[in-house]
């Protein structure tokens, strides 16, 4: 009999729809407390995963998302940092 491998899921902060762990981006936060996106998903620290939508993005900063999840208060740069990640990463 085959193995089925396990498709690992996540979900976004944003949307809270779940997904596959490899359509969606990786923000972490290190123990240094650096706050980025993680386009390789290997990066060392605490995650969460955001739908690679323009929408959840804006959700995100509109909404300080990542203050929530990261417990902490996160600078508006980091949140312009991203949206600008990820519009770069876009184009």
């Amino acid at each position: 009999m085959p193995k089925i491998k396990k498709i690992p899921l996540r979900q976004c902060i944003a949307c809270r729809e779940l997904k596959e762990k490899r359509e969606m981006l990786r923000i972490v936060k290190n123990s240094e407390g650096k706050v980025f996106l993680d386009f390789s998903s290997k990066a060392a620290g605490r995650g969460a995963y955001i739908c690679d939508k323009a929408e959840c993005i804006c959700k995100l900063k509109k909404n300080r998302l990542l203050d929530r999840v990261f417990e902490c208060k996160i600078d508006d740069g980091i949140y312009a940092a991203i949206e600008e990640e990820y519009v770069g990463r876009k184009s």
